[in-house]
């Protein structure tokens, strides 16, 4: 019995070595993200420049800033590890690339489309959409516009342009580079609205005397953060990261210091 014992109580320790080694072995849960974030020992973070209400530089230096370069820099700090600003001047150039390898983690609208292909971990702020429409225009709210022989100027592969693509019965979209070419192709072809983010398009009623942005709006665009699918360890730090930053205040914060109007934080 007391040989038995003792190969018993072997056996127990070995088993317990071999859990031990194994614990060891595997990655904690930030050493998993940070593997999935930052492969290459940097995170690479996608940004679109054509944001203007997130992204931006500073004029004296060209230095990237903006709320999601905060940010960007923010989940570099936690991860520890440096941060690289990729930069984009489209939303859709930005998520064409997921599949290139080209970024880490992306920070653009959150639509079905884009999820094919990019594990999205939730929004940190809300946009409303809406028309931009021209003097004279007899189109007087959001429901006017989706009618037969309307021709509405959009940025093409933005978060809007994907979500009327999807939810347009009569109305036909124009697709241009930028909500600048948009504009361009509303004046220059005479089209008859310009769908945006509200407080982008509130910028050009000056500049287009007469013209006028109409109340309510189509679609709420979401933004988020989001990581190529297949790096299910990254997905679950950013969907963490996600919901921190907002219930602690910092997404609030990081507005009012940019000075940004339009943005709402997202709902937890």
């Amino acid at each position: 019995m007391g040989i038995r014992k003792d190969l018993m109580y072997g056996l127990a320790v070995v088993c317990a070595a071999v859990v031990l080694l194994s614990a060891c072995a595997s990655p904690s849960p930030d050493q998993a993200a940070r593997a999935d974030l930052a492969p290459g020992g940097r995170l690479r973070a996608g940004l679109n420049f054509n944001n203007v209400l997130l992204t931006g530089r500073d004029p004296a230096t060209g230095e990237p800033r903006g709320v999601a370069v905060d940010l960007a820099r923010e989940l570099g700090r936690r991860l520890d590890v440096p941060v690289d600003i990729v930069a984009y001047e489209s939303a859709g150039a930005l998520a064409d690339s997921a599949a290139t390898g080209d970024w880490d983690v992306g920070f653009l609208g959150i639509e079905p489309a884009r999820a094919v292909e990019i594990d999205f971990a939730g929004a940190y702020v809300e946009i409303e959409s809406t028309y931009l429409v021209p003097a004279g225009s007899p189109l007087q709210n959001v429901a006017d516009v989706d009618r037969a022989g309307v021709r509405i100027a959009v940025s093409e592969k933005s978060a809007y342009d994907l979500f009327l693509t999807r939810t347009l019965q009569h109305a036909q979209l124009e697709r241009a580079v930028a909500v600048e070419g948009a504009i361009k192709r509303l004046v220059d072809e005479k089209l008859d609205a310009v769908a945006g983010l509200r407080p982008v398009l509130l910028t050009f009623v000056e500049k287009l005397p007469g013209s006028r942005v109409l109340a309510g709006g189509f679609t709420t665009v979401q933004q988020g953060v989001g990581t190529p699918k297949g790096r299910e360890a990254g997905a679950a730090y950013l969907r963490s990261f996600v919901g921190d930053i907002k219930t602690s205040g910092l997404v609030a914060r990081l507005i009012e210091q940019n000075g940004v109007r339009g943005l709402t934080v997202a709902a937890p």
